[in-house]
């Protein structure tokens, strides 16, 4: 393992992670707030200084294609180092001053979790607010996606990277170039970003709070800058344009290009989108229903407000709020624990298992039921008009077992806290589906900040291997990986 050539791509990766840190600079300027600046200047300058001093290190070290088990190990590097990097302006402003919070903050960010220590947001300086939120939007596209789209030199074993940090059911190739398909898909975050961004404004939000909430919106993250979420602004103009494009970043970003180059049919055909379309609009009618019945809110209109923006919200992980939906009707909430296990669609900023993967494992369930009818039948399962092979779906099935695994390992770690049941379970399941907000104690108008220390570490932990989709991860703590 070439871990010269490691520790030089992670040093490039810090340098740019440190750049964007660079534009919290502007905003300490512009609100007054000059003292926070040296917090920003320390961890540049160290990210600056690791970068020359690993170039000149191996600046005769041979540039090849990094192996399987080097993509892996750079990728979890990667995500460690630059939450360590990005925690450094928090404790140097004592915005956050124990390194276990400042580090779940952070990871929390980078893997657009949105789950949080913080019990009062607005108190913090606005130039560590945008820092915060900012992690969130580098973490939603990728930040290796980020690095191999910047410099086309990692194009060598690029494609393996990008694998490494989404490994999902597929990672698709929009162009030959592995550099051109990471740019291109952050072009369409970026205009995205743009768009939204612009249309908030039109709402009469002022350009800090469009950005940040942009930022947490595309990323499927969930950090805002005040304490009621969303819901302070309660405007229904600012939810539904939040709900829609937290609904878009959903999505798989490959279709959006298709849109673009006329591929128009093959997206309505998408067996995945057209789940997800289904899932959202059956949950929004149905908790909206549930509300007006249960005398909750006494308008349609406003019962499918609240009920779209909060499944939006959780079944693409973003976990934003306009109330606090631990208070609705026990149907409302069970149904929004049900979409905790969902999550966006594959090549999307979501978390969670991914719609491809539950479509996947019912039509294989359909398949072995008609094997009991006709057991010499020949029957193949189609996701998205092609036929899904036998290792593939062994594969989804290997990704479900050991996201349970994980989700249990952390209720009872959870658990061993005193935390009761609700709250056990929506932490470890909120968490590991980078969603943010649970039920109970982990509530939307709660946060993490009352559990020990060792408990945040574990769901620090358990947020990294989620947005890394439990290979990536696992894979390092086994025999097999460090074997020469």
């Amino acid at each position: 393992m070439n871990i010269a050539f490691v520790l030089r791509v992670l040093s490039l990766l810090l340098l740019i992670i440190s750049a964007f840190m660079a534009l919290s600079i502007p905003v300490a300027l512009v609100f007054g707030e000059a003292d926070t600046i040296p917090a920003f200047l320390v961890p540049i300058a160290a990210s600056a200084l690791f970068f020359a001093v690993m170039t000149a290190a191996t600046r005769r070290s041979p540039r090849h294609a990094l192996p399987i088990r080097a993509s892996y190990l750079l990728v979890v590097l990667s995500w460690v180092f630059a939450s360590l990097l990005a925690t450094l302006p928090f404790l140097l402003t004592g915005s956050i001053p124990r390194f276990v919070d400042a580090f779940f903050e952070v990871m929390s960010g980078f893997t657009t979790t949105g789950a949080s220590i913080l019990s009062d947001v607005q108190s913090l300086p606005r130039a560590i607010l945008f820092w915060r939120s900012m992690t969130h939007w580098l973490g939603g596209m990728g930040i290796v996606v980020l690095t191999v789209a910047l410099f086309p030199l990692l194009g060598i074993g690029g494609l393996r990277l990008m694998d490494a940090e989404s490994p999902g059911p597929t990672v698709d190739k929009v162009t030959p170039r592995v550099s051109s398909t990471a740019k291109i898909l952050w072009l369409l975050y970026l205009g995205f970003t743009v768009v939204e961004v612009v249309l908030l404004l039109l709402g009469g939000m002022d350009v800090f709070d469009a950005v940040t909430f942009t930022f947490g919106t595309m990323a499927t993250g969930g950090f805002g800058v005040y304490n009621a979420s969303v819901g302070h602004f309660r405007s229904a103009y600012i939810d539904w344009v939040i709900t829609i494009f937290m609904f878009l970043a959903g999505m798989n970003f490959t279709l959006y290009y298709r849109l673009l180059r006329g591929q128009w049919r093959t997206v309505v055909r998408d067996s995945e989108l057209r789940a997800y379309s289904g899932i959202f609009v059956t949950f929004m009618v149905g908790i909206a229903i549930n509300l007006l019945r249960r005398g909750t809110i006494s308008n349609f209109w406003t019962s499918l407000r609240f009920a779209g923006f909060q499944v939006s919200s959780i079944l693409t992980t973003t976990g934003f709020a306009t109330t606090d939906f631990a208070a609705w009707p026990g149907f409302s909430q069970i149904a929004l624990f049900v979409l905790m296990f969902i999550g966006g669609c594959a090549g999307s900023t979501g978390g969670g298992i991914k719609v491809v993967r539950l479509v996947t494992l019912f039509k294989h369930s359909l398949t072995e039921m008609k094997y009991m009818v006709s057991p010499h039948g020949v029957y193949a399962v189609r996701v998205g008009g092609q036929v899904v092979r036998k290792n593939a779906i062994f594969s989804v099935y290997a990704f479900v077992f050991l996201y349970l695994c994980t989700l249990l390992s952390a209720i009872l770690v959870v658990a061993s806290s005193g935390a009761d049941v609700v709250t056990s379970v929506t932490a470890a399941l909120a968490t590991l589906g980078n969603i943010g907000p649970g039920l109970g104690a982990v509530g939307p108008m709660a946060n993490y900040g009352h559990f020990p220390g060792y408990v945040k570490g574990y769901l620090s932990f358990v947020m990294m291997a989620g947005r890394l989709e439990i290979y990536t991860v696992l894979l390092l703590l086994t025999r097999t990986f460090w074997k020469r």
